[in-house]
């Protein structure tokens, strides 16, 4: 494997730092508001309002192995096994204060839940603004089954105006329409700077895998509409660059290019990173990161208020099961990739129930499919031995097909 990014060091120093911020933010005066991964984040960052993810959270309790034993605590207390592990995990944290975070997170002034991911999340954040006795808004996007139709643009705009108004309510002054151009500004440029650096994995060999990918994730997610994100993704973006000059890839003797569908298996990423690495395939691509900019072509960086609701109404969860097809297929041509693994996910049903139909519609690209069973958090869904000799079999598939071409 090729040395790691040498920008890793500088984010895991923002994201502690924002994370300090966070834990303290009611001694520096200001709020804190937990908000849905895929929930626009803009407006907060206008406001003065610290952003605090459950889900960024849930994937740190995968990856610290904990996600098994906190769903297994939501499940004494009545949750049934079915519902998200994400869910399981944050209602389990909030009681037991199991966290990678000393504490765990901070606790919230305010929720905010966009539906433009799944319906799981309503409850959840019904259920944890009901535990912290904070108000709670339900930014609510239409589900796009063909087209963004006028009524929905209407709509959505509507959503946009009532979620300024519950901020205003609840901060107790008037919404900073000045800072929000700007924030809506650094926004878009760091969706189209994520872009780019997604986009140096088309290069052979790729300068990074998709596991790169889903631990840079973190700034877009959780600090977009901050100059930081800005200056550090140019950071990590001449690195890329760099090694593309230099054909540096991210798997020694990179032989085979492959796609991931779904989220991560968070407490599995160093296994099947080695795993395929060692069969000299490299996952150059993936669904779940460029979800984060994806949809840059819907935004106008002069009114970002005004679009930025068809945005995140157009996200790859909120489409109709055709439309991801199309996405995995521009995917596979773009990134030149030999297979497609599919992480047939135990948790998230909207990303994983319309994979088989997915299948058929891509069948005309002629590339092996892998499906992985498993859960991004929670361990005991996951058979190390049955995903193995699948792996090797589907490389085996893919290596016969390039012998005989």
């Amino acid at each position: 494997m090729a040395e790691r990014l040498k920008a890793t060091k500088e984010m895991k120093r923002i994201m502690r730092r924002y994370y300090a911020q966070a834990k303290y933010a009611h001694y520096m005066g200001k709020k804190v508001a937990w908000i849905t991964s895929g929930g626009p984040v803009e407006p907060l960052i206008a406001m003065n309002i610290i952003p605090v993810y459950p889900e960024n959270h849930g994937a740190m309790l995968g990856a610290s192995k904990k996600g098994g034993q906190l769903s297994e605590f939501a499940e004494g207390l009545g949750y049934s096994p079915d519902v998200c592990s994400y869910v399981k995990d944050d209602i389990a944290s909030t009681i037991t204060k199991e966290s990678p975070i000393k504490g765990g997170l901070p606790q919230p002034d305010m929720l905010i839940c966009s539906n433009n991911i799944c319906g799981t999340v309503l409850k959840w954040y019904e259920i944890q603004a009901r535990n912290f006795n904070v108000p709670l808004f339900i930014y609510d996007t239409p589900f796009v089954h063909t087209e963004f139709t006028e009524e929905a643009k209407e709509y959505i705009k509507e959503q946009t105006k009532e979620y300024i108004l519950f901020l205003e309510k609840v901060m107790g002054r008037k919404f900073n329409y000045k800072k929000m151009d700007k924030v809506g500004r650094y926004s878009l440029q760091s969706m189209k700077l994520w872009k780019e650096i997604l986009d140096t994995a088309a290069h052979k060999p790729s300068p990074m895998t998709a596991f790169d990918a889903f631990f840079h994730l973190a700034l877009i997610v959780t600090l977009r509409g901050k100059k930081i994100v800005l200056r550090y993704y140019k950071t990590l973006l001449k690195e890329l660059q760099e090694r593309n000059t230099k054909n540096i890839g991210a798997v020694d003797n990179e032989k085979y290019r492959l796609l991931w569908d779904n989220l991560p298996i968070w407490f599995r990423m160093r296994w099947l990173s080695d795993k395929f690495a060692n069969h000299q395939a490299a996952l150059v691509a993936d669904t779940y990161t460029q979800a984060w900019c994806g949809v840059i072509d819907y935004i106008d960086e002069n009114d970002f208020l005004g679009t930025m609701g068809e945005a995140y109404t157009r996200i790859h969860l909120n489409v109709g099961v055709d439309q991801m097809a199309d996405t995995i297929k521009d995917f596979i041509r773009k990134f030149d990739v030999d297979g497609l693994v599919m992480h047939s996910n135990r948790s998230c049903k909207p990303y994983s129930f319309g994979q088989y139909d997915i299948q058929n519609l891509i069948k005309d690209m002629d590339i092996p499919v892998l499906m992985i069973e498993a859960d991004m958090t929670d361990d005991r869904k996951f058979s190390e031995s049955q995903v193995e000799a699948r792996i090797d079999a589907f490389m085996e598939v893919i290596k016969e097909k390039k012998r005989t071409k």
